[in-house]
This record gives structure tokens, C-alpha cells and sequence, in this order.
């Protein structure tokens, strides 16, 4: 919004000024100093305001008015008059050009605006932590190097408590990583919940290890992921990679969630001695919802799964006479939330054959306890925090479809439903009930 603001002055002031040194037939080189001089003072005093909030996003502009106004500072200086024959040409192409090094500046300003998280409700104050977890059973598959697997989570979880909480697992998106939705990370942990996050390497666009190491998404995998976006595979053949994708997902998650069993009763870190070894719950987002209803029925121990806009894969199997996903019809006892936006829910009323949401609707009739919950206008990317901290890129990502839905009220509202689901199946405080629609 801000950056929009500041390219419209911008355009503004550089159209009315190259107009009024035309109508004047002169460069007004004076005028033009301060007008640059005084944008610096501007973008200062809004900066130490917080109107703008200082970040990686004003760089470019705040350097480039600085630039400007130390240049015009050196003009007055010299107080030296330059006699240059008046062409209106160089008035044009020089607003032109001013204008655009403005665009070049704001850019990241227009990609990444300024937002805020929505409040947090809870009476708890959260807290974060980061570990790498290295994985000594299993051998890292996209490298050569023969290391084990590492998984880099993160924490949230409530500050200055003595109880002990439920612990809740997420999974991202195909592409994405644990801070996908950090949002939701604090209403839960302000409620009394120990959140842990995970970043699949070579899954995740980019991870980062407590030593520094980098890893960056395997360009295989994304092959794969948009090949199979665009239809590019045979149903078998997508039935294959479903299975190859979510194995490495529900082994990462059944690592952390091993991992942090075994600290809780080791480890004298405080998060570990948060955990409430015997309520915990799974959510995730898209391919990381699927993992985490699949691993929602392998495990025991897991007592309540959430679903965000995701397709049931670990529910799917492939029915070669007819060459088509079918639903495995095993009943499925963990009690099950689905969140879907206006981009699933679309397919669940379309039944398209050769779906991967084919088992989706079945587990409505087959789920011991299954809630749904539709988000009208919302599209995939707005049940991320995505949706505010790069709309562009959001709407990138989803086809270029943009949400209609307000993505704080999205947020917000899942938030609180999520809370109340876990709060019902993990702390037995009251009964969900949910509207259905939003």
C-alpha cells in the first residue's frame, strides 16, 4: 500500500514539475534540488515516525533519496550556474528516468509491503527456538555425499509457564517452509499449545541448519511437482511420485516428532519439558495437510489432524482396470478438520476423474469424527501468511488468481477454529462446532 502510495506522488510530482520547467521553458535547478532534498527529509521523518517501517524492503529507496539529496547538498554548495541550451526533450527524458530509478527503488516495497501478523489472543506469551535434527537411521537420497538427513525445525511455544502443553507437529506446502504460517504458529502457542514447524530439505525452497549450512530445493522435485501440475503424468506414474513424495515427508515427520518424545524425558531445554508426550496433533498445509492426515492414521499416539486445502494422498490408491485414483475406503479414526479454500472446494464439487482429491468426500462418510470448514473467496496461498507478506507472489503461485476473501479475516478466523478443534480433541475443553462456510 505505502509503495504504491510513493510511486503515485512519485508520477505525480514528476509529471506536474517536468510540466511546469516546460511551461517555463527553463530546468528550474534550484526547485529541482530541494524537491530532492525535501524527499529525503519526508521519507526520514516518516521512517522515524514508523509510518514507514525500516526493513529490507526501503533500502534501494532510502539510498537512492539519499543519494539525491547529498548530490543536492553539494549543488547549493557550489552555487555554480551551469548555462545548458533548454531542450524540452531532456525535461522528458529526464522525468522519465528519475521516475523509473523511483520504480527500480520501490520494488521490493510493491513485492514484500509492509503488514503485520494478526494479534494474537491467548493470555500467553510466546517464545521461539531453533534445532537441526540429524537423522543417524537414514542416508540423505538427493545427495552423493552419503551424510544423514538433517531437518531443521522451530519452535513456538508459551513463555514463562510450568505446565506442561500439547505438541503440534506442521508440515508446508510442496514448495514451502516452516515459517509458512507463523500466524497460526503464535495463536496456538499463545493458547497453550508447543508448536514445532518443519523445513523438509531439498523439499523446501530453502533451509537454513544451526551451523550455517544452506540447503535449497532440489530442481528434480520441482520438475515433478509442476510437471504433475500441468498433467504431464500418466495416473500410475502420478501415483508413484504421490507415494515417493510422502514417504519422505511422513519419515522427516515421524523423525521430528520421535526426536522430541525422546528429548522430553532426556533434555533439561525448556521447550522439551513443555511437551505433553501424550496430546499430540498434526496440521499442514497442502502437500505437508497430506502428510499429515496420512501420518494421522499410522500413528498411535497422534490424536487430532488438521487439513488444510490438501488432497488426501495417503488415502488414494491406484485402480489399474480402470486407470483411476479410488478412495481405500478404510475407515479413519483420528478425528479429522478439513480447511478448504474456493481452489479445493471446486474440485471436491466437480469430481473430475483422475483426481487426486478423489478420496477427499469419501473420507467424510468413512472418518469417525471429520469437520469441514469452506473459506468463500479464498484461494490456496490465503491460508498462508503468504497472503500478507507478498500478495504478488501469492497470486503468482495459485495460477494468478486473486482471493477475494480479506486476508487478515481468513487468517483470523482459521486461527480461532483451529484452536478451538485441538482445544475439543487434545485438552477435552468443549465441543467444536464450526459454521461450515466463511
Amino acid at each position: 500500500m505505502i509503495g504504491n502510495i510513493i510511486l503515485i506522488i512519485a508520477a505525480v510530482c514528476e509529471i506536474s514539475f517536468a510540466v511546469f520547467r516546460i511551461c517555463t521553458k527553463s530546468y528550474q535547478k534550484k526547485i529541482k534540488v530541494m524537491m530532492r532534498i525535501g524527499a529525503f527529509a519526508a521519507f526520514l521523518i516518516f521512517t522515524l515516525a514508523s509510518v514507514i517501517e525500516w526493513s529490507f524492503r526501503w533500502w534501494g529507496l532510502g539510498l537512492l533519496l539519499l543519494v539525491w539529496a547529498l548530490l543536492g547538498v553539494w549543488t547549493l554548495i557550489r552555487s555554480k550556474e551551469e548555462h545548458k541550451e533548454y531542450k524540452s526533450g531532456r525535461v522528458i527524458r529526464n522525468a522519465v528516468g528519475m521516475f523509473m530509478l523511483v520504480v527500480i527503488a520501490v520494488t521490493p516495497a510493491l513485492v514484500f509491503p509492509q503488514y503485520h501478523l494478526p494479534l494474537i489472543t491467548g493470555k500467553y506469551q510466546v517464545a521461539t527456538s531453533s534445532y537441526t535434527y540429524v537423522d543417524k537411521n537414514r542416508i540423505e537420497q538427493f545427495t552423493d555425499t552419503g551424510e544423514n538427513r538433517h531437518v531443521n525445525v522451530e519452535f513456538w511455544y508459551p513463555e514463562h509457564a510450568d505446565e506442561t502443553y500439547p505438541l503440534l507437529v506442521f508440515s508446508p506446502g510442496a514448495f514451502g517452509s516452516k515459517g509458512s504460517n507463523i500466524s497460526t504458529y503464535m495463536e496456538l502457542a499463545s493458547h497453550g499449545y508447543v508448536v514445532c514447524a518443519i523445513d523438509h530439505p531439498y523439499h523446501s525452497y530453502y533451509t537454513a541448519s544451526e551451523d550455517g549450512n544452506r540447503t535449497f530445493i532440489d530442481s528434480g522435485y520441482m520438475k515433478e511437482v509442476n510437471d504433475s501440475n500441468k498433467g504431464k503424468y500418466t495416473v500410475e506414474q502420478m501415483y508413484g511420485l504421490i507415494q515417493k513424495w510422502m514417504k519422505l515427508r511422513t519419515d522427516d515427520m515421524n523423525f521430528v516428532i520421535d526426536t522430541i518424545l525422546g528429548k522430553a524425558k532426556t533434555s533439561s531445554d525448556k521447550v522439551y519439558q513443555l511437551v505433553n508426550t501424550h496430546k499430540i496433533g498434526l496440521f499442514g498445509h497442502s502437500m505437508g495437510g497430506a502428510a499429515s492426515t496420512m501420518l494421522g492414521r499410522e500413528r498411535d499416539d497422534v490424536s487430532a489432524v488438521v487439513n488444510i486445502d490438501a488432497p488426501m494422498f495417503g488415502e488414494l490408491v491406484y485402480n489399474k482396470e480402470t486407470d483411476d485414483f479410488a478412495a481405500s475406503n478404510q475407515a479413519y479414526t483420528t478425528p479429522l478438520l478439513n480447511v478448504y479454500s474456493d481452489a479445493v472446494w471446486v474440485q471436491l464439487l466437480q469430481r473430475n476423474s483422475k483426481s487426486p482429491y478423489a478420496a477427499n468426500k469419501v473420507i467424510d462418510k468413512n472418518g469417525k469424527v471429520v469437520q469441514t470448514v469452506h473459506f468463500q473467496g479464498a484461494e490456496h496461498m490465503s491460508l498462508t501468511d503468504l497472503s500478507l507478506i507478498s500478495p504478488l507472489i501469492s497470486n503468482m503461485l495459485q495460477g494468478g488468481r486473486v482471493a477475494e476473501i480479506d486476508p487478515y479475516y481468513c487468517l483470523e478466523t482459521m486461527n480461532h477454529i483451529l484452536v478451538q478443534f485441538f482445544d475439543c480433541y487434545l485438552k477435552g475443553q468443549g465441543s467444536f462446532t464450526s459454521a461450515g462456510t466463511y
